[in-house]
């Protein structure tokens, strides 16, 4: 069998390119953004938890079912009013959804691996959309990292600490609960901004990135015993 005479037919070609879980540059894409959101995730976690914590302390948990974490922790004040770090034990999902089902939320977690290593096999060579998977991986592992070797997840990033909505426009509205709380009651951490940010930039992906360029597009059409037009 002899070489290929044209180093760039696999350029021109997308089939015949080496699928993602043989492309050395799709798989460092990936996983260098993973690596890169573990570590910032984990070391603001660890470096919070360090100098703002206290005292940590095992308590009966509210539901009089089982037992919960409490944190101690002083305020860093970064940008004062705006963004703060206060250390919490959040034993939810993203902004404390589902407290107290540790176990359920790893289980979730391996299977979300599973489906973003899934999708990015089947990625082809959209750049792009193999570093969004990259971030989704970062903050799934950040998370399920704390669950496991901890009990909870640590959060420590707080925004408009205690900004509240603006008079004219609670006048306004109806007597709703979101009007009389803070614009933004949650605390969260590196890995959750990492999964918002990637589930957003999928989004958007999806809806704006040529139809021939989304993820599977490429296998659909070999499936259906199409290939590119050549010139």
């Amino acid at each position: 069998m002899s070489a290929d005479p044209n180093p760039q037919s696999a350029i021109q070609n997308p089939q015949l390119a080496p699928p993602p879980l043989r492309s050395p540059a799709a798989l460092s894409r990936f996983l260098l953004v993973m690596v890169i959101g573990l570590v910032v995730d984990l070391w603001t976690k660890v470096w919070a938890f360090k100098a703002l914590v206290f005292n940590q302390a095992t308590v009966p948990h509210a539901s009089g079912v089982g037992e919960s974490v409490r944190v101690d922790s002083r305020t860093f004040e970064l940008i004062p009013g705006w963004l703060h770090f206060h250390c919490t034990a959040n034993e939810g999902a993203v902004f404390g959804i589902g407290q107290g089902n540790r176990w359920l939320f790893v289980i979730v977690s391996v299977l979300a691996i599973a489906f973003l290593t899934y999708l990015f096999a089947t990625s082809g060579r959209q750049r792009f959309y193999q570093v969004v998977l990259g971030m989704l991986l970062a903050g799934v592992l950040g998370n399920m990292y704390d669950r496991i070797f901890h009990g909870f997840v640590r959060d420590m990033i707080w925004i408009f600490p205690q900004k509240r909505w603006p008079a004219w426009l609670t006048a306004r509205l109806p007597d709703w609960d979101w009007t009389n709380n803070p614009i933004f009651p949650w605390i969260f951490n590196v890995a959750d901004t990492l999964l918002c940010t990637g589930v957003a930039l999928m989004l958007l992906y999806s809806v704006f990135a040529p139809h021939s360029s989304r993820p599977g597009r490429g296998e659909e059409d070999r499936s259906a015993g199409l290939s590119p037009a050549k010139s």
